[in-house]
C-alpha cells in the first residue's frame, strides 16, 4: 500500500531529491507538501530520510553498463564505475554532500545501464507514432532565438466564443493567456490570417465571474501553427481598444492568484537555456578570429579583435616584431569596399599572407582573391613564391554586417517575473558601449591552411627576377598605427586548479642575478603570481627560483625554499610574473603538495581570485554580438552510451548551403535535422568517438577534411549524399576518382572540421533562467542542466570548397560547370 502511494508522488519525489542537499530542506519539503494529506505527507517524509541516509555501499558496474568501466576511488573505498556512472557520482556527491542511498540510487539508473536500456525499449515498444528519423535526428539549435517576456503566460485551457465577423462565430479553448495576449485552439477548417481581428469572449470564465465585457475582448492574430489536420493554435495580441482597467486588473490579479495551481508557461525561457547553454559551449571553441570594424568618418577601420583559446593564435601571426597588429592594413579601407561590393549577405574571400623579415623588422605581404584574380602572372607569381616560405597561410574572411545594437540580450524572463528581473537586465556600461558605438561590421578571420594546397602552389613556376613586383602587395611601418583593441572572451573558468588570493613574502631568485624581494598576489595548485619590488629581467619561458620565508614557518614536511618554477607571463612594467610550477622539478616534495594540503585545508577561508577585465562589460557586449550574426556550421557531440553521436546541430543568423541541403530533405517533425548521411559510416560512432576520448580540453582542436559529393536529383538522402573524411594532412590522391566523380556529375562540397572537447557548463551564465523554471518545475530545470552535461564535443564545419577547387589537377570547364550547377540549385532552394 506504501509503495502504491509512493508510486503515485514519483513527480514530487524527483523534485524533493534533488533538494536534499539544501540546509533548508525541511522549509522546502513543507511548502512542496503543503495540500498533501498527513499520512501522505509522513510516508514522503520517511522516503527522504531513507534516500538521505549516509551508506557504504560499494557500486560495481562490471558488466551492467555499455560504457567502460574503471576503477574509481571516494572517501578510501574504491568503486568500479564508467565515465558517465562517474560523472553522476561527482555531480550528486556535490550536490548531496555525502555519498548517501540518494547518490547511489541515480548512479544506478545512467541511461547507459543495461537494465535501464531494456526498460526504456520496452517502452518504446508501445509507441508507434513517433518517426524513426524524428528519433534519431539531432534538434537544431537557433541561435539568439530567444526573447523576453513582457508578462507570465498562464497554461490556462477555458471554453471560448471567437467572432470571425459578419456575425460568424465558432467555438474554441485556450491553451495559454496574459495581460496581454493568448494562444487558442480552434478548427483548422476556419480560415483566419496573420492581422486579423477577432473578438473572444472567455466563456468558461463568464460562467463564474462578472467581467464586464458584452462584447468581448479584442485580439489581433499574429501566427497560426497546424496542430492536427483537426485543430490550429493561433497566437493572439490584445489591441486593448476596450480600455478596461476593472477587467486588466482581474485578469491580472487572476494569473498572479492561479499560476500555481495552473502552471506558467516556461517554454520560452527553457527555450532561451537550451540555446544559451548551447551558445556558451560554440563560442570559446570557434577557430576564427572575431574582428570588429568601426566606421569614423566615412572610414572603416578594425578596431577590436575577441579572442578565445582556439583563435588566439592568428591574432599573433598578423602582430609584427614589436607586438603591433597589422589588420588595419591588410583589412584596409580599399579592400573592405571591395568585399562590400561581392554578392550575398555574407561576403566571402580568400586572403593569402606570408612574412618577411629584414633588419629585424617583420614585413606582412598579403593578397585578396579578388585582387589575384585580376592578374594571372601576379598571383603565380605570389602563391608560388609565398608557398615555398615557413610562414605561408591562407585565411577564408567573411564578412557581414554589425550592430551594436545586438550588444544587449535581456533575460528571457518576463519583467514581472521577480522584482530583480529589471536589475538584471542591464545594457553594457558606459565605457564599454563607447567601443562599439561605431562598430558597422564583423569579420571571421579562419584559418584554412593545408599542406595540399602548399604543395599544389609550391608546383607553379614563377620568374625568380620579378619577385620585386610583391611589393605592392607589401606595407610599410605607420610610427603611430591605429590600435586594435584585443578582448578576451569571458566564460565559465575553466582552469585546472583554482586561484585565491592570498599576500605571503616571497624571494625571486634567477641564475647569474641578484635576488628580488615581492610578494604573492595569488596562488594555485600548480602556480603563483607574484609582485616584485623593483623590475625583473626574466623573460617567458625562464626557470626560476622561489623562496616563501613565511610560509615555510607554518610547516616543518615541506622545504619552501630554492623551488623551481617557469615564468608564464611577465607584465609590461616587468614586476608582475605569472609562474607555474616547472616539470623539471627533482624536489620529493614540491611546491604542489605545499598548495594542495594550505588549499584543501582552508577551503572555508581562502578568497577565489576573479579574473577582473580591462573594460567591464566589454567581452559580454561583443559576445552578444557574435551570437547574432553566426554563419557557419557548428554542431555538438552527446555521449551515448560507450560512444558519441551528433546530438544538436547550430544554426545562426546565416545558415550555410548545407543547412538548406539538409532541411530541403527533412521530412520528420520541425526543429531536427538528419545529419548521419554527411558523415562516412561509423566516423562519428568509432573513429571521432575514440579521437576525442584521447583529447583533453585544453588539447587543440582536432582536424578533418571532409569530402562531399551531392546528387540533388535522388529524393533520398542517404542516397543523394557520398563522403569521405580524412585527417588533416592525410594524402588526398585515393580520392582523385570520387572528387573528380563529383565534379563532373553532381556537386562538391570540401570542409574543414574542427573538433574540441568540451568542459563543463557555464550554468552561471544560464542561472537566473534555470532558477525561474526551478521555481516551478524543478524536475524540468534539471533536465535541461544535465542535457547540457551530455554535450562532449564542439565541432565547426568550414566550408573551403573554392580554395579547394584552385588546387585540383582538373579542366577548368569541368570545375566552372560544375560552380553554375550548384550556384543554379543554391538559388533555387532559396527562391
Amino acid at each position: 500500500m506504501a509503495e502504491d502511494k509512493l508510486q503515485k508522488y514519483q513527480p514530487l519525489i524527483k523534485e524533493l531529491k534533488s533538494q536534499l542537499g539544501d540546509p533548508n530542506f525541511d522549509r522546502i519539503f513543507d511548502q512542496m507538501t503543503s495540500d498533501i494529506s498527513k499520512p501522505d505527507k509522513f510516508l514522503l517524509k520517511m522516503e527522504m530520510s531513507r534516500l538521505s541516509q549516509p551508506i557504504a555501499r560499494f557500486i560495481d558496474l562490471r558488466g551492467q553498463v555499455a560504457g567502460e568501466v574503471i576503477p574509481y576511488e571516494y572517501d578510501g573505498k574504491q568503486h568500479f564505475m564508467d565515465d558517465l556512472a562517474i560523472e553522476v557520482f561527482e555531480r550528486e556527491i556535490a550536490r548531496h554532500g555525502k555519498y548517501t542511498l540518494a547518490v547511489y540510487e541515480e548512479v544506478m539508473h545512467t541511461e547507459n545501464n543495461f537494465r535501464v536500456m531494456q526498460k526504456a525499449q520496452d517502452s518504446e515498444s508501445l509507441v508507434e507514432d513517433i518517426a524513426p528519423e524524428q528519433v534519431d535526428s539531432p534538434q537544431l539549435i537557433r541561435f539568439a532565438s530567444y526573447e523576453s517576456r513582457i508578462e507570465e503566460r498562464m497554461n490556462y485551457s477555458i471554453k471560448i466564443s471567437i467572432e470571425l465577423g459578419k456575425g460568424h462565430s465558432i467555438r474554441g479553448t485556450t491553451s495559454d493567456i496574459s495581460l496581454s495576449g493568448a494562444k487558442i485552439k480552434m478548427p483548422a477548417k476556419e480560415r483566419i490570417k496573420q492581422g486579423q481581428i477577432v473578438s473572444i469572449r472567455l466563456i468558461g470564465l463568464e460562467q463564474e465571474f462578472e467581467l464586464g465585457l458584452k462584447g468581448g475582448i479584442q485580439y489581433e492574430v499574429v501566427a497560426i501553427e497546424p496542430l492536427s489536420r483537426e485543430l490550429s493554435h493561433v497566437r493572439l495580441k490584445r489591441t486593448f481598444i476596450e480600455n478596461s482597467s476593472s477587467f486588466d486588473e482581474f485578469l491580472d490579479s487572476f494569473i498572479h492568484g492561479n499560476k500555481r495551481r495552473y502552471k506558467i508557461n516556461l517554454d520560452n525561457t527553457m527555450d532561451a537555456i537550451i540555446c544559451k547553454g548551447y551558445e556558451q559551449y560554440y563560442q570559446p571553441r570557434v577557430n576564427s578570429l572575431f574582428i570588429f570594424i568601426t566606421e569614423k568618418d566615412k572610414l572603416l577601420l578594425p578596431s577590436i579583435a575577441l579572442t578565445n583559446e582556439n583563435n588566439a593564435n592568428i591574432h599573433y601571426y598578423f602582430e609584427d616584431e614589436r607586438k603591433t597588429s597589422c589588420l588595419y592594413q591588410v583589412l584596409s579601407q580599399a579592400r573592405l569596399e571591395a568585399m562590400l561590393s561581392l554578392p550575398n549577405a555574407v561576403k566571402e574571400s580568400t586572403l593569402y599572407c606570408f612574412t618577411h623579415i629584414k633588419d629585424g623588422k617583420m614585413y606582412h605581404y598579403s593578397a585578396f582573391d579578388f585582387e589575384l584574380a585580376k592578374q594571372a602572372q601576379l598571383r603565380s607569381l605570389f602563391i608560388a613564391y609565398g608557398a615555398n616560405k615557413s610562414s605561408w597561410r591562407t585565411f577564408k574572411v567573411q564578412l557581414m554586417p554589425s550592430h551594436h545594437e545586438d550588444a544587449f540580450i535581456p533575460l528571457s524572463l518576463p519583467k514581472n517575473a521577480g522584482k530583480n528581473v529589471e536589475k538584471l537586465n542591464k545594457r553594457p556600461p558606459p565605457r564599454a558601449q563607447s567601443y562599439i558605438d561605431n562598430v558597422k561590421y564583423l569579420i571571421l578571420l579562419t584559418d584554412i591552411s593545408s599542406e595540399h594546397q602548399r604543395t599544389a602552389y609550391q608546383k607553379v613556376t614563377f620568374d625568380k627576377r620579378l619577385v620585386n613586383q610583391l611589393k605592392v602587395f607589401g606595407r610599410g611601418k605607420a610610427l603611430n598605427p591605429p590600435k586594435l583593441e584585443v578582448v578576451s572572451l569571458e566564460y565559465v573558468n575553466l582552469r585546472a586548479h583554482k586561484r585565491y588570493l592570498y599576500k605571503t613574502a616571497t624571494i625571486l631568485h634567477v641564475d647569474g642575478a641578484a635576488e628580488v624581494q615581492g610578494y604573492t598576489l595569488d596562488f594555485s595548485v600548480m602556480g603563483l603570481q607574484i609582485q616584485l619590488a623593483q623590475p625583473s629581467t626574466v623573460t617567458k619561458g625562464d626557470i626560476v627560483h622561489i623562496d616563501l620565508p613565511e610560509l615555510q614557518k607554518i610547516t616543518k614536511q615541506y622545504t619552501l625554499s630554492n623551488l623551481r618554477y617557469e615564468v608564464m607571463a611577465v607584465s609590461k612594467t616587468k614586476t608582475t610574473i605569472n609562474l607555474k610550477v616547472s616539470k623539471l622539478t627533482d624536489s620529493p616534495k614540491t611546491a604542489s603538495d605545499f598548495f594542495k594540503l594550505l588549499i584543501d585545508s582552508n577551503k572555508d577561508k581562502l578568497q577565489p581570485c576573479k579574473e577582473t577585465p580591462r573594460v567591464p562589460g566589454l567581452s559580454t557586449a561583443l559576445r552578444n554580438m557574435i551570437t547574432k550574426s553566426v554563419c557557419q556550421f557548428p554542431f555538438y557531440l552527446h555521449k551515448e552510451a560507450s560512444h558519441f553521436k551528433v546530438g544538436s546541430v547550430g544554426i545562426g543568423l546565416y545558415p550555410t548551403p548545407i543547412h538548406h541541403l539538409l532541411m530541403q530533405y527533412h521530412y520528420g517533425k520541425q526543429g531536427y535535422l538528419n545529419v548521419k548521411p554527411l558523415f562516412p559510416s561509423g566516423f562519428i560512432e568509432n573513429t571521432l568517438t575514440e579521437a576525442v576520448k584521447k583529447h583533453s580540453r585544453k588539447s587543440k582542436p582536432l582536424k578533418y577534411n571532409l569530402f562531399v559529393s551531392f546528387d540533388n536529383t535522388e529524393k533520398d538522402l542517404s542516397k543523394a549524399i557520398k563522403s569521405h573524411c580524412i585527417e588533416k594532412g592525410e594524402p588526398q590522391e585515393s580520392l582523385s576518382l570520387f572528387l573528380k566523380k563529383a565534379i563532373t556529375k553532381n556537386m562538391l562540397f570540401v570542409f574543414h572540421l574542427h573538433v574540441s572537447k568540451t568542459g563543463r557548463p557555464d550554468t552561471d551564465y544560464l542561472a537566473n533562467e534555470l532558477r525561474y523554471v526551478s521555481h516551478y518545475a524543478l524536475h524540468k530545470a534539471k533536465e535541461l542542466e544535465e542535457g547540457l552535461w551530455k554535450v562532449t564535443g564542439v565541432c565547426d564545419l568550414i566550408d573551403v570548397t573554392d580554395e579547394h577547387l584552385r588546387t585540383l589537377e582538373l579542366d577548368n570547364k569541368l570545375i566552372t560547370a560544375m560552380r553554375l550547377r550548384k550556384q543554379t540549385w543554391l538559388k533555387s532552394l532559396l527562391n
